[in-house]
């Protein structure tokens, strides 16, 4: 009976995990979270920082940036096993404007970054923060 417990467990675990309702291989994703700054330069001086983002999850602190025109900010993550993954960020555009947004939600972005290299693209601009899941198509998710 003790022999038939330790076999038939995994097996059964096994199968469990094979029919689970979203992608076997969600935990092996690497996903590349992309903040770029395309915010004009108005008063500000080519090479001077003018956006300022400070990115982090509940368990990594991404760090600060201070960020000039065309400069890309990028990290990486895997969805946890509860899929609770979410990394947010604090953007302020030197004397204008401030704003939070959510770069990567585990269960919002599993599906739509796999399409464009595994990528959550970000553009940050004049009248808000622009969301693309493939680098072509951009949708202002967080207007200012």
């Amino acid at each position: 009976m003790g022999n038939l417990k330790s076999v038939a467990l995994p097996l059964l675990l096994a199968v469990f995990i094979m029919h689970l309702p979203f992608s076997e291989s969600i935990w092996f994703v690497n996903y590349h979270i992309h903040v770029t700054n395309d915010l004009p330069l108005l008063n500000s001086r080519p090479g001077k920082p003018n956006l300022f983002l400070h990115c982090k999850s509940k368990n990594k602190d991404i760090g600060d940036r201070a960020m000039v025109k065309g400069q890309d900010y990028t990290w990486d993550t895997k969805i946890n096993f509860l899929q609770t993954t979410l990394f947010f960020c604090n953007a302020r555009w030197e004397g204008r404007k401030r704003r939070s947004f959510d770069a990567f939600v585990a269960d919002r972005d599993d599906r739509r970054c796999v399409a464009y290299h595994q990528s959550c693209m970000w553009s940050v601009r004049e009248d808000g923060i622009y969301f693309s899941q493939d680098n072509a198509t951009w949708f202002n998710e967080y207007p200012w």
